[in-house]
């Protein structure tokens, strides 16, 4: 694979390994983050099925299970290569901009479900303030990622072009 040219393979696949648990603590599952983490690390930042079970020495299942997973989440995407039938993932410098603002419309989902469960339960119970907090917080956040989204790019734009 043209990818472990000049560099070391066994320290790209202990960072790989690192990241991958790293974004595993956090929630993701364990196969996801692996391949994400192997994409993260390429050269290209594009691989193929075959490549990623290669390297990170997983069935093909899993890679269709991962890649799925993770362009559900706006991680990655795929692409074929030109004349042929197999597919490329891959992923892109603004992965974590359009991975956070697709969770716009869950968001919104969130709030109105909110919305609708404090007027159930009441405002004055202790679940329906439970719940008026908790809206008030993704409606604070709300207001606030789409300001910190236009300054990632202004400095994004400045810093890498």
């Amino acid at each position: 694979m043209t990818e472990a040219v000049g560099r070391d393979p066994e320290a790209v696949s202990a960072f790989v390994e690192h990241f991958a648990a790293q974004l595993v603590e956090a929630g993701v599952p364990r196969m996801p983050a692996r391949v994400f983490a192997a994409l993260l690390a390429s050269d290209t930042g594009t691989l193929t099925s075959a490549e990623l079970a290669g390297q990170l020495r997983i069935s093909p299942a899993a890679v269709s299970g991962a890649v799925r997973y993770l362009a559900q989440v706006h991680l990655i995407s795929r692409e074929r290569e030109p004349g042929s039938r197999r597919e490329r993932y891959r992923v892109h410098s603004d992965q974590w901009y359009e991975a956070l603002t697709s969770r716009e419309a869950i968001i919104k989902r969130w709030e109105a479900a909110l919305r609708e469960g404090v007027a159930r339960l009441g405002a004055q119970t202790p679940a329906g303030r439970r719940l008026a907090e908790t809206l008030d917080f993704f409606e604070f956040i709300e207001k606030d990622v789409a300001g910190m989204m236009e300054r990632w790019r202004a400095h994004r734009d400045r810093k890498y072009g």
